[in-house]
């Protein structure tokens, strides 16, 4: 099923465990060390702000591996935010 969902990462609280890395393939290893969202696939839209945080809206069928993401983290640096959820 096609959701419309928001992923939001923290990078100012990313450590670098990677766990997220495992359960969803869209997070990857940025030059900095940190985890980032790869946001270049069809159906998402990503924007960053000031403040290190990256927010990239995908209209898929992946949900549940983003959900598992952030669940993995150990700091809490990932959201999964729905429909009107801020």
């Amino acid at each position: 099923m096609t959701t419309e969902y928001r992923v939001r990462l923290d990078r100012s609280a990313c450590d670098g465990v990677f766990a997220c890395l495992v359960r969803d393939d869209r997070f990857v290893e940025a030059s900095d060390g940190l985890a980032t969202i790869d946001g270049g696939r069809d159906g998402s839209h990503q924007n960053h702000n000031g403040d290190g945080d990256q927010l990239v809206t995908f209209t898929d069928d992946r949900l549940e591996a983003a959900e598992q993401a952030a669940r993995s983290c150990p700091v809490d640096a990932i959201d999964v935010l729905e429909g009107d959820d801020e």
